[in-house]
C-alpha cells in the first residue's frame, strides 16, 4: 500500500513588517575595525560587507526574489510530524526520471532553483528530452521554510524523510543528487535503502568517510596525500566546525540579531570555498544571489536550527558530527556517479577513497569550473552531468 501525505501549496510572502525592520537594522549597524591590508584572511572583508550591507538595504529587491522563488511549484507537507517545504516540478519530456535535489549548508533550496528547468525541460536548454527529470527540491529540516527535525534525529532517519517524501509523491524508486549536509543525509538511503535509489549523483565523494580502522585495506598513496589535505583543511577553515559541534547557542544570539553579522558569517564560507584567496566573489554569483539565500535565512530565523546539525552532544539537533564509523562491510549498493568540483581539493577524495563506501562508481568526472555552491554557480554544467549520469539508468 503506497504511503500518502497531505501536499498543500506554499507560496513564500515575507510581511513588509519584517522587511522594514531589516533595513532598520541594517541602517543601524556598529560595524567592527579591521587590520589594514587584511583581505579575507581574518574573515569577511569589511570593504566587501560595508558595499553588500548598502546594497541589501538600499538596493536589493526581495519582492523580485520572492517572485522568482514564486514561479516555481512550492509546497509544504506534513512528514514524520514535521511540515517539510519542496519545491516540485513535473518534467517536460517523453518519460521523466523522478530526481531529489539537496542543497547543503550554509544555502537553501534558493541555490538548487536555476538548476530545476535545465533539468525537467533539457530540450529548451540544449538537450535532449529523453533526458528530462521530475524533480524535487526539498528544503532541510532547519533550514527556510522547513521546520526544524527533533531532537536527536540521525541522518538515517533524515534521509528515511526523503523516501517518504518522494513515496508520497508517486515516487516509490528515484535518483538524487546531494553535496555536503545534503550528501551526508542522502547516502544514508544507498547506504540502508538502497532498492529506493535508482541513482545516486554527488560532487562530494568523500561524504560519508569510509572506515580506515583495522581490518581495512591499506591507504594508498593517493589516500594518504588526501587525509593529509583533510588534517591541513581542518586546521586552517575547521574553526567554524568546532564552535558549532561544542557552542552553537552562543554564536547564535548575534547572528539571529544582527543581519550584517548573519550576512559575514554566511558570505565568508561562499568566498572560501568559491573564490581563490582575495578572489572577487561577484565574478562567481551576483549581489543578489548571495543576499537572496541570507535572506531566507533571516526572514525564517533558521541560522540556528540550520547550525546544529553540527552540534555532536547527546541532544543533537540532527545528523550529528562527527559521524560514527560506518563499519568495514557497510557498502552503498546503488549506481554512483561523481562530477569533482574545480576549485575545491578537500571535495575531491581520490576514487579508491570513494569506492570503499561507493562500490559501483559509473561515472567519474571533472567539472571545468565551480566549487563547493556548483550548483548556482556553474547549473549548465552540473545539469549536463547529471544528465550524463542518469542517461544509462532510465
Amino acid at each position: 500500500m503506497r504511503l500518502t501525505i497531505e501536499v498543500r501549496p506554499f507560496t513564500v510572502a515575507v510581511p513588509e513588517a519584517v522587511l522594514a525592520d531589516l533595513r532598520d537594522r541594517l541602517a543601524r549597524t556598529r560595524w567592527p575595525d579591521e587590520i589594514a591590508g587584511a583581505g579575507w584572511a581574518y574573515g569577511a572583508n569589511l570593504t566587501f560587507m560595508r558595499k553588500l550591507a548598502a546594497y541589501w538595504r538600499d538596493g536589493f529587491d526581495w519582492r523580485a526574489q520572492e517572485a522568482f522563488i514564486n514561479a516555481f511549484a512550492n509546497y509544504r507537507a506534513d512528514v514524520d510530524g514535521l511540515n517539510l517545504h519542496f519545491v516540485h516540478e513535473r518534467g517536460q519530456g517523453p518519460d521523466p526520471l523522478p530526481l531529489l535535489l539537496v542543497h547543503g549548508w550554509p544555502s537553501s533550496f534558493f541555490e538548487m532553483l536555476e538548476l530545476v528547468p535545465l533539468l525537467t525541460d533539457p530540450a529548451r536548454h540544449g538537450g535532449h528530452p529523453a533526458d528530462s527529470f521530475d524533480v524535487v527540491v526539498p528544503s532541510l529540516p532547519g533550514f527556510g521554510f522547513s521546520d526544524p527535525p527533533h531532537p536527536g534525529t540521525s541522518a538515517r532517519e533524515l534521509g528515511g524523510m526523503w523516501v517518504r517524501l518522494m513515496e508520497g509523491l508517486g515516487y516509490p524508486r528515484f535518483g538524487a543528487h546531494a553535496y555536503d549536509i545534503g550528501a551526508s543525509i542522502t547516502s544514508r538511503l544507498a547506504l540502508h535503502q538502497p532498492e529506493r535509489l535508482i541513482g545516486y549523483h554527488t560532487t562530494e565523494p568523500g561524504i560519508p568517510a569510509p572506515d580506515l580502522g583495522p581490518g581495512a585495506p591499506d591507504p594508498s598513496e593517493a589516500e594518504r596525500a588526501y587525509l593529509a589535505l583533510v588534517e591541513e583543511w581542518q586546521a586552517e577553515e575547521g574553526g567554524y566546525m568546532a564552535t558549532l559541534r561544542t557552542r552553537p547557542q552562543t554564536l547564535a544570539y548575534g547572528l539571529n540579531d544582527s543581519p550584517v553579522g548573519l550576512a559575514a558569517w554566511i558570505v565568508e564560507k561562499w568566498h572560501a570555498w568559491t573564490a581563490p584567496p582575495d578572489g572577487d566573489l561577484l565574478t562567481h554569483f551576483t549581489k543578489d544571489q548571495l543576499l537572496a539565500n541570507v535572506t531566507i535565512y533571516w526572514v525564517t530565523e533558521t541560522i540556528e536550527s540550520a547550525n546544529r546539525y553540527y552540534y555532536a552532544g547527546p541532544a543533537a539537533g540532527a545528523s550529528p558530527a562527527p559521524p560514527p564509523r560506518l563499519g568495514l562491510d557497510v557498502r552503498a549498493n546503488v549506481p554512483v556517479g561523481v562530477s569533482l568540483t574545480a576549485t575545491q581539493p578537500i571535495e575531491r577524495a581520490p576514487r579508491e577513497y570513494a569506492a570503499r563506501v561507493y562500490p559501483d562508481i559509473r561515472r567519474w568526472a571533472e567539472l571545468p569550473r565551480g566549487g563547493h555552491f556548483v550548483t548556482l554557480e556553474e547549473p549548465l554544467l552540473l545539469a549536463d552531468a547529471i544528465r550524463a549520469f542518469f542517461r544509462d539508468l532510465r
